[in-house]
């Protein structure tokens, strides 16, 4: 019986098929062999690259703090190239160099000129503590609803801590001290950067793909103009906190008025609980003398909060990222437990930066 024409296409399609599915499932094999293989190699390369930016994490953390310096001073060089001085528009390594030293100004006149009065205070704060603290107990037992509380466990651990606390800050000056290598070699990284920066910022973009780079492009702009105008916002409100303190406390001849003016203007970049952990050390310090001195130190306090929110912030800080309190909080003690004083330095840049980044890629608003 001879096979028709289709009978042996069909023949043929069924041998080829036959044949050609033990292929296909090793080629799939092979496929997902080199799948997995892809991923061990993948998961190696990470580990390797975090244990290498584990024991780098010092040089990371300077070339991190640098080029943030770097981008918040920025601004500043490009206005001094474009506003110029008497007409004189200097390129940007002169300007650098002008900010710079205006930098070293500011500095030498804090170290030299304002820091000694504040060491001044607190080592006759330190030495004084012991000694005031009956008085202190014995005015505070004079109040009717302060008899039945145990001052003096509660006065015997304050002396302790901030006994404590003075003395850190006066030995921890040397160990700064023993970080000038590092520091030296952060300002020479910032020049840098602030010189060829945008080269390094361009070939970073470049990894993206072009329309995530300019996404992310934009993004990172808006973050760099939030975060400079927010320092600049919150360091003017520290200044003025911290004058005006100084002032009116030595008006009122409260003790170490310029440690308790330095401690306000420095604490009040923590909303809130800055302000009123200082106004406490104040009041405390000023209920050695008298209560109308206490009194005083309230009514300021009362008085500066109310300006400092209904006209201040608003013209200060209205086109700076907003910052909650916690966040800037959270950031304090994750920024000093990762790199100590350094860390606390970037934190608070960093979580705005964060805090863009976020609200640019993972915060769902509604439409």
């Amino acid at each position: 019986m001879s096979l028709s024409r289709a009978d042996h296409l069909q023949t043929g399609a069924a041998l080829a098929t036959t044949f050609r599915e033990p292929v296909t499932e090793r080629e799939e094999e092979k496929t997902a062999s080199q799948t997995v293989r892809g991923h061990i190699l993948f998961t190696i390369g990470v580990l390797l690259l975090f244990g290498i930016a584990w024991a780098l994490r010092k040089e990371l953390i300077i070339v991190y703090v640098s080029a943030l310096f770097a981008s918040v001073l920025m601004p500043a060089v490009k206005g001094i190239s474009e506003r110029g001085i008497r007409g004189y528009h200097p390129s940007r390594p002169i300007a650098i160099l002008i900010l710079l030293f205006s930098g070293a100004l500011i500095l030498s006149l804090f170290f030299f000129v304002g820091l000694p009065p504040v060491i001044r205070d607190l080592s006759r704060f330190t030495e004084d503590l012991p000694s005031q603290i009956p008085d202190l107990v014995a005015r505070f037992h004079n109040l009717p609803f302060i008899s039945s509380v145990r001052v003096e466990a509660i006065a015997t651990r304050a002396e302790s801590a901030l006994a404590a606390t003075a003395s850190y800050l006066l030995t921890s000056v040397p160990l700064w001290l023993s970080h000038i290598a590092d520091i030296l070699i952060g300002v020479f990284l910032c020049i840098y950067f602030m010189l060829e920066g945008e080269h390094a910022y361009r070939f970073f973009l470049s990894l993206f793909p072009r329309q995530r780079r300019l996404r992310l492009d934009a993004t990172l702009q808006r973050a760099n103009q939030k975060i400079s105008k927010w320092l600049l916002g919150q360091g003017m409100l520290m200044l003025i906190l911290g004058l005006s303190s100084t002032i009116v406390f030595g008006f009122l001849h409260v003790r170490y008025f310029i440690l308790l003016g330095f401690l306000m203007g420095l604490f009040n970049i923590i909303p809130v609980a800055g302000g009123i952990f200082t106004i406490t050390i104040a009041a405390i310090v000023a209920a050695v003398d008298s209560w109308t001195k206490v009194l005083g130190v309230l009514i300021f306090y009362v008085v500066y909060i109310n300006l400092e929110n209904i006209y201040l912030v608003p013209r200060i800080m209205r086109s700076s990222v907003h910052l909650m309190g916690l966040t800037i909080l959270v950031s304090l003690l994750f920024g000093t437990a990762l790199a100590g004083a350094v860390g606390a330095l970037v934190a608070v840049p960093t979580a705005a930066l964060l805090s863009v980044l976020l609200e640019e890629y993972a915060v769902q608003k509604d439409s």
